[in-house]
C-alpha cells in the first residue's frame, strides 16, 4: 500500500518547478503525493495531512522566506493530533551563505530533515524511506503498486 505524502510550496512563494520535479520523483519512487501547488498556508497543510492520513509533510520554499513561513508549523500539526515527517526544502533564506546553519534554524523548528536547493529528489527519497523505515521488500514493493 502506498505511503502518503504531502508536498507544496509554502506562503507567498510561487515557484512551482521543483514540487513537480519532487511530485513526478515521488510518485515514480511509489508513493501517494497529494500536491498542494504553490502559495500553500499552513492550515492547507495540516488539513491535508490530517485528511489524507498523511505520513509526511514536504515543505517547499524556493523564494528565502520559509523561516517566516514556517513558523508555528509544527505547533498547527501538534495541535491537529499530527504526528508527521516533516521535511523543508529549497532556498530557505535570503542571502543564505552559511547551509548549515540554516539547517539548524529549521531543526529547532521541528523538522526531521533539511534541504538546500541543490539537493537531487532521488536522495530526500532515500531518506524518506529510510525515516518511514520501509524496508528494501517494502520500497520494492511500492514501485511495483505504485
Amino acid at each position: 500500500m502506498p505511503r502518503t505524502v504531502i508536498l507544496g510550496v509554502i506562503g507567498s512563494d510561487a515557484h512551482v518547478v521543483g514540487i513537480t520535479i519532487l511530485e513526478q520523483a515521488l510518485s515514480a519512487a511509489g508513493f501517494e503525493v497529494i500536491n498542494l501547488g504553490v502559495q500553500t498556508s499552513q492550515d492547507e497543510f495540516v488539513s491535508a495531512a490530517k485528511s489524507h492520513d498523511a505520513e509526511a509533510v514536504l515543505v517547499s520554499s524556493l523564494y528565502g522566506h520559509a523561516r517566516q513561513d514556517c513558523e508555528g508549523l509544527h505547533d498547527e500539526l501538534d495541535a491537529a493530533g499530527l504526528d508527521v515527517l516533516t521535511y523543508v526544502g529549497g532556498n530557505l533564506a535570503v542571502g543564505q551563505s552559511d547551509f548549515e546553519e540554516t539547517q539548524a534554524t529549521f531543526r529547532q523548528m521541528g523538522f526531521d530533515r533539511v534541504f538546500d536547493a541543490e539537493t537531487d529528489p532521488e536522495e530526500a527519497i532515500e531518506m524518506l524511506r529510510e525515516d518511514l523505515q520501509l524496508t528494501t521488500t517494502e520500497a520494492e514493493q511500492i514501485r511495483v503498486d505504485g
